[in-house]
């Protein structure tokens, strides 16, 4: 796929995974926001293991700096992602926090959900001689990020953040989470046979036209005649809009919203029967959505990227019982933490703090992972795993998620980006 293809798809960075339940918060998206310009300060930790680092017997320790949202907007995630990343240390270290007797070292910084504060965390940093930074939610703070490792020379392994664009961008970036094409491209499971007719409910706006173009040259390239209901982004009617839904006659709906509009838009949707005539896709979030669609919801097709129960294997497992155990809950962005953790330590143990000879390491690097089977994508660091499609099921006065199906890795891979 062209660059520029790429560049568009980055424009809707979360795509509908988090954007799409009805009381969920408005800033809790992929996209670059505001916050504030203290960075936080450093917190380090031994990662893993019972003693301070300097009692570790095999020399200094490694030092690794993640800089993601511990404040701000994307707070809660950053919370899913460090929690993750501490569990997967702690896992590919057999419980010890070191690599041949040598600690791993961890100084958090937090990014408050602005660039600014990200790139001046890891000017920091890399002035300290550190040699792998983590991290981040926000997809506009990856791509900083993804510039500051090729100019620096230094291992970069970002979090969360789906943009497409950090996919392949240099030699130095690589990602420990799911990328926006991989969610369009779980999406696609959900049209049958000929259907090949996608229509896209979006707000007229850049998310909106952000995911027209992901969808477009996705599934547009894959056949499908990919066409639009675009809404005003002030409308506060949705009849008129639910009805050209309807008119079109298509295969798929893919809705693509955020806002407080959310409620009153779903809501139009069911009183115009629209759930009658395809199936609506959209993403499911983190669980603190899973209640706000209420009785809606049992109409609703979700791609999605993890919920603790969709995965059935040991990794899984052994995170979520970790995590659990540490006293917090898995939730959607759990495992990119957990597989950071993971490369982390792979990088180190095969590399032992020399970049090239850890980004060697890295590449084509296939383990398995909390999604299963994981594979690194040598010629771009695009992460190949599986996706799933869900359903949210009524569980008492609350709403689960269900596992509908697992949609394999290869059949949503990503293009082949070209720019590293």
């Amino acid at each position: 796929m062209a660059r520029s293809s790429l560049m568009a798809l980055s424009l809707a960075a979360v795509l509908a995974l988090a954007a799409c339940a009805p009381s969920a918060s408005d800033d809790d998206s992929d996209a670059d926001n505001g916050g504030s310009n203290d960075d936080g300060g450093t917190t380090a930790e031994n990662a893993g293991g019972d003693g301070d680092s300097e009692d570790a017997g095999g020399g200094d320790p490694y030092p690794v700096g993640i800089i993601y949202s511990e404040t701000g907007p994307l707070a809660a995630y950053g919370e899913q992602y460090k929690a993750g990343l501490e569990a997967g240390i702690d896992y590919a270290t057999d419980g010890t926090g070191e690599i041949d007797g040598r600690a791993i070292e961890i100084t958090y910084r937090d990014d408050a959900g602005n660039q600014d504060t990200a790139v001046a965390a890891a000017k920091d940093l890399i002035g300290q001689d550190y040699k792998i930074l983590g991290g981040t939610i926000v997809s506009g703070i990856a791509v900083a990020m993804a510039d500051q490792a090729e100019q620096n020379e230094i291992l970069y392994i970002s979090g969360p953040a789906a943009v497409d664009a950090i996919t392949g961008v240099n030699d130095y970036t690589f990602r420990s989470g799911r990328q926006s094409l991989q969610d369009v491209a779980a999406a696609g499971s959900f049209l049958e046979g000929d259907a090949n007719k996608v229509v896209v409910y979006a707000q007229d706006n850049a998310f909106g036209q952000g995911n027209l173009a992901a969808v477009d040259a996705v599934l547009g390239a894959n056949g499908a005649e990919v066409s639009s209901v675009m809404v005003p982004e002030d409308a506060t009617e949705f009849t008129p809009f639910a009805a050209q839904l309807k008119d079109a006659e298509p295969d798929m709906i893919f809705v693509a919203w955020a806002g407080a509009t959310s409620a009153n838009m779903w809501q139009a949707l069911e009183q115009q029967d629209v759930f009658d005539v395809a199936p609506v896709v959209t993403g499911l979030g983190d669980s603190v959505t899973f209640d706000a669609y209420g009785p809606v919801a049992e109409n609703i097709s979700f791609l999605n990227h993890y919920f603790p129960g969709a995965p059935d294997n040991e990794v899984n497992t052994a995170m979520v019982e970790a995590v659990e155990a540490a006293g917090s809950t898995p939730d959607l962005f759990t495992p990119d933490g957990f597989v950071a953790g993971q490369m982390i330590v792979q990088a180190l143990t095969e590399g032992d703090g020399d970049v090239n000879a850890m980004i060697d390491a890295l590449e084509g690097w296939e383990f398995e992972g909390p999604k299963g089977t994981t594979t690194i994508r040598e010629s771009d660091h695009a992460l190949l795993q599986e996706m799933y499609t869900a359903s949210l099921v009524a569980d008492g006065d609350s709403w689960v998620p269900e596992l509908i199906d697992t949609v394999p890795a290869e059949d949503v891979a990503p293009p082949e980006a070209s720019g590293k």
